[in-house]
C-alpha cells in the first residue's frame, strides 16, 4: 500500500499491480506511450461526439422547421373550419 507521506496513485486498486479500476484510470507505472495513447483515444471520442452533437443540433433545426410549419397549416386549417362554420351559420341565419 501507501507509504507514510505518500498518496495513492488513481486507479491502484487492492491489488498491487492489478487492473486499474475504471478505464480512464492510471496505475502508477503508466509510461508515457501509454498515456500519449490514452489521451489521442479521449481526442478520438471528443472529435466524434463534436460531429454527433453537429448532427443532433441540425436535426433539431430542421424539427423546428418542421414543426413551425406544421403549426402554420394547423392555423391556416382552423381559419378556414372558422370561416366556413360562421358562413354556414349565416346562411342558415342561425
Amino acid at each position: 500500500g501507501p507509504g507514510p507521506g505518500r498518496l495513492p496513485v488513481a486507479g491502484e486498486g487492492a491489488v498491487e499491480g492489478g487492473p486499474p479500476d475504471h478505464s480512464y484510470s492510471l496505475s502508477s507505472g503508466t509510461t508515457s506511450e501509454e498515456l500519449l495513447r490514452k489521451l489521442n483515444e479521449q481526442r478520438d471520442i471528443i472529435a466524434l461526439l463534436e460531429v454527433k452533437m453537429k448532427e443532433m443540433k441540425g436535426s433539431i433545426r430542421r424539427l423546428r422547421l418542421a414543426e413551425a410549419q406544421l403549426r402554420e397549416e394547423i392555423r391556416e386549417k382552423d381559419r378556414l373550419l372558422h370561416a366556413a362554420s360562421t358562413g354556414t351559420r349565416k346562411r342558415h341565419g342561425l
